[in-house]
């Protein structure tokens, strides 16, 4: 036999074995430490809520393919924000009605009578937009386990104001009003609408907020939370976040928020119309969602976003799953230089999952990376142009993270993937920061796909993913490292157990 036919056998026959399949959470670009379906869609976090020892998350999801549709709500349960146990889908398309966003609160006293009846009157209700028929409405689902099954309202809808673009509830107890709060989109004219209830299923609007900030596209997903500024209980302000798309600073969708007081009916915006502050520097972060019901003795204000970007979301090179889930962020308020401004900082639990000691980059040559990492930088001013760190691979590809002397934080994956596969994903994100006592700190949480970066304690946030064919394992300083500067890490541990799939 010839050993061209010889060959030519080897490679048929290669390509009809069948090919091995990768171990679940093992995929190349699968985070270890962020959140993931098992399989299919993901974009929007839903219904984030405390209740009996547990975190809910609960997500928009295709049950049935790797692209956007038959909105469901997929459903994960932790005790620590960070080990996630993934549970059936809650809430499924049903009748031609998809489940689109919205959140969930603890119903303590049983004001809905939706509770079942016993000792403990407290039970969970989530109060979701149903997408169908040409309108959106809002609904309501309850659960008497624990958030294990869930029945929806035989009255929904509760709210219909007969419009195609009217969704993305997010309820609260408002204690000093005695009532709860429903804050909604009237997406299409760039309007929060609030609404207000003695039960949860009788609701009547008390004000409307908007235009303001940025309209270059619809408003999505809205939450309203008050926050201590510089941490005094005293001087407390209302965050109103609303998400856009498109329109963000980056291109695509993102996140900006408004700062200032709310009495129960009215928000009130501190700032003039035209400010746009911005949760966020990167490209994909998106749909911001806090908790509900954390215990009074924790204290935080947590939120979790969409790592992703609705200009590409839905071609994501990935395998088997598509979508993530940022790391919770504890919130605070800083008065700074601009005025009161939104900072954002990993939640506490995640440096449990540091293992082993710290690595420290040195001067001259890289250390080998591993899959996830936290790590620290900290850059003093001086002659330089641009300082920071350079993951890269055995393909020759690479992402910069760093700061420039101007002072400017930046992200750089133009040369993070070597093949093509979205005209909008390869760029250079920036934003502006400041020298505090002459340095610059910088946290980068590394997670084989995703970096979040937290400039200055979380003054600027950037998240963007990433893509490589191959994995990121070796980083180095960009350039001649600064003189006094340092950079060390730790590898985070996987989350994703046997026992967790």
């Amino acid at each position: 036999m010839k050993a061209t036919t010889l060959l030519a056998l080897v490679v048929c026959a290669l390509a009809a074995a069948p090919r091995v399949p990768q171990p679940a959470y093992e995929e190349p670009l699968r985070p270890r430490v962020h959140f993931t379906p098992p399989r299919n869609f993901m974009n929007d976090p839903n219904g984030l809520v405390f209740y009996k020892g547990e975190y809910h998350l609960f997500y928009q999801h295709n049950p049935f393919g790797a692209t956007w549709g038959h909105m469901s709500w997929g459903h994960a349960v932790s005790s620590d924000l960070l080990h996630w146990q993934n549970l059936p889908v809650a809430l499924p398309e049903e009748n031609g009605v998809m489940i689109f966003s919205g959140s969930a609160a603890v119903d303590w006293h049983n004001s809905s009578g939706l509770c079942a009846p016993g000792a403990d009157p407290s039970c969970l209700i989530a109060v979701y937009t149903g997408h169908g028929h040409g309108r959106q409405t809002q609904n309501l689902a309850y659960s008497n386990d624990r958030g294990r099954t869930w029945t929806k309202y035989s009255g929904n809808p509760v709210i219909d104001l007969g419009l195609e673009n009217f969704r993305d509830p997010k309820v609260f107890w408002h204690e000093p009003t005695r009532r709860w709060v429903l804050v909604t989109v009237l997406s299409d004219q760039h309007k929060v609408r609030l609404f207000g209830s003695e039960d949860l299923r009788t609701w009547k609007a008390l004000s409307d907020f908007g235009p303001a900030g940025a309209t270059g596209g619809v408003w999505e997903c809205p939450d309203l939370f008050p926050l201590s500024v510089d941490g005094d209980p005293t001087d407390v302000r209302w965050v109103l976040d609303v998400d856009i798309n498109p329109g963000a600073p980056q291109g695509g969708s993102g996140g900006q928020y408004f700062v200032g007081r709310f009495d129960g009916t009215t928000f009130v915006n501190e700032n003039s119309p035209g400010t746009t502050l911005w949760a966020d520097a990167g490209k994909d972060f998106y749909a911001t969602i806090s908790f509900s019901d954390i215990p009074e003795a924790d204290g935080r204000r947590i939120w979790i976003g969409w790592i992703s970007n609705w200009q590409y979301a839905n071609q994501e090179p990935t395998e088997i799953w598509r979508g993530a889930q940022s790391i919770p962020r504890v919130l605070g308020l800083l008065r700074g230089p601009e005025g009161i401004r939104l900072v954002q900082s990993p939640v506490a639990e995640l440096e449990t999952l540091r293992t082993g000691g710290t690595v420290t980059v040195p001067q001259s040559r890289s250390e080998v990376l591993p899959p996830s990492a936290d790590i620290q930088l900290d850059i003093p001013r001086g002659q330089w142009r641009e300082a920071g760190l350079r993951f890269s691979n055995s393909a020759g590809e690479e992402v910069l993270v760093g700061v420039t002397s101007s002072p400017e934080a930046f992200v750089d994956r133009r040369r993070s993937r070597r093949e093509s596969w979205h005209a909008e994903y390869p760029a250079r994100h920036a934003g502006e920061v400041r020298w505090i006592d002459g340095r610059i700190t910088m946290r980068v949480l590394f997670d084989r796909s995703v970096l979040e970066v937290f400039v200055n304690d979380g003054e600027r946030v950037m998240t963007d993913r990433v893509y490589p064919v191959a994995p990121y394992d070796r980083v180095e300083w960009i350039g001649q490292m600064p003189d006094g500067a340092r950079a060390r890490f730790w590898e985070l541990a996987s989350v994703w157990t046997q026992a967790a799939r």
